[in-house]
């Protein structure tokens, strides 16, 4: 549980974050939605005002901030309505950084993280392949060493990626070994935007998150050197595994933020229009679909309170956060589409707010691993495999 005085402290950084959205972010995002992309040097803006990184150690140019902190910036964002940007923050401070921070060498740690914490790198993770999503089992990427050089040449493609036209590094996952399944047999490369051979493909149009930069990755005989390795050869899968927690748990903030966002700006709509004579929060079935979502809402906000407090303290388990993930984007989805059916016509207007929720909310309930492998994960941990 968190201290009074923690909950104190976070009350007065989500101010900072929501004074930092209204100055860079609130004039603009609109423009950044319809341009299908966020400015690069917005990172180096988010690195000036302390808000990438935060849960990083001091000696990496972090503030050692407890998770929390970390958390609510993807919160408050989220909240906002800002959830290409929330989405893409929370791949470079929540997951990237996190992966070199506890897989990396020293060297590693001390070259790439303080650039993180600055917004001088942005940092991708690349997993996905167009024939391997949720399975990471069945990537096709290889990284083939070269037994006189010692270096490994990495070939195939990725696709989903997150920061995939502004990252300056990219985790990526490798099968290393083809005699043995990938869970004995992958591998993860840090490899610089600049390698030769690493191509940025075309930035994927989606329905939802517009200026979140979600590209393709090419892999054209990409040298790397052994000191590239994250971890350890051949054990990479491990670290994915050790990992995907903390993004689950991730997600589900978000979510959570969305769904109180959502409901602000729907009650905010509610007390303003009328029908029949009266505001429409004057109206009974109106009034108990509000209780139902907000009840929703708290429930999971709950729920995904006690998992970073778990996570804070190193005992979250990959199950817990699995139900997180799986309670909190499927509410989010109910939440959302409840809201926008009480804006009725105008709802479904790209001008109102509450219908960028509603499409952004979509994507929640796939990346991370999606809603069916989440339930896999979870009946695993009560039944037996």
């Amino acid at each position: 549980m968190k201290s009074m005085a923690i909950e104190e402290e976070i009350t007065l950084f989500k101010r900072t974050i929501q004074a930092f959205a209204k100055k860079e972010i609130e004039d603009h995002y609109n423009k950044w939605e319809e341009d299908g992309i966020i400015p690069k040097e917005l990172w180096r803006r988010f690195g000036d005002e302390g808000l990438l990184c935060v849960d990083i150690p001091q000696q990496y140019g972090g503030l050692g901030a407890p998770f929390h902190f970390s958390a609510s910036i993807i919160d408050e964002f989220s909240r906002l309505g800002f959830n290409s940007i929330s989405g893409n923050l929370a791949v470079h401070s929540n997951i990237v950084a996190h992966y070199i921070l506890n897989s990396g060498t020293e060297e590693q740690k001390a070259y790439y993280l303080p650039k993180m914490v600055t917004g001088e790198f942005v940092g991708a993770i690349a997993m996905s392949e167009p024939a391997a999503g949720s399975d990471l089992q069945g990537i096709k990427t290889t990284a083939v060493k070269n037994e006189v050089t010692g270096n490994y040449h990495i070939n195939g493609s990725k696709t989903f990626i997150s920061n995939g036209q502004h990252f300056d590094f990219a985790i990526v996952v490798t099968k290393t070994n083809q005699r043995v399944p990938a869970s004995k047999g992958t591998t993860l490369f840090i490899v610089d935007a600049n390698s030769k051979g690493l191509i940025k493909g075309k930035k994927l149009k989606k329905i939802g998150q517009h200026s979140a930069d979600t590209s393709e990755l090419f892999f054209e005989d990409i040298v790397v050197k052994p000191s590239q390795v994250l971890g350890e050869v051949d054990r990479g899968f491990i670290t994915l595994m050790h990992e995907l927690p903390r993004e689950r748990t991730i997600l589900a903030v978000g979510a959570c933020g969305a769904m109180e966002g959502a409901l602000e700006i729907t009650v905010k709509y509610l007390h303003e229009r009328e029908a029949f004579g009266a505001p429409l929060s004057k109206l009974q079935t109106v009034r108990h679909k509000i209780a139902e979502m907000t009840t929703e809402a708290k429930v999971n906000r709950a729920y995904v309170n006690q998992c970073i407090d778990l996570l804070q303290n190193n005992q979250l388990t990959t199950a817990a956060a699995s139900i997180a993930k799986l309670s909190s984007t499927e509410a989010q989805g109910r939440v959302v589409d409840g809201c926008l059916q009480l804006f009725g016509g105008y709802g479904y207007m790209e001008e109102y707010p509450i219908s960028r929720a509603f499409t952004d909310a979509r994507v929640q309930r796939i990346y991370g691993g999606t809603s069916e492998i989440m339930k896999e994960i979870i009946s695993k941990d009560v039944l037996g495999k």
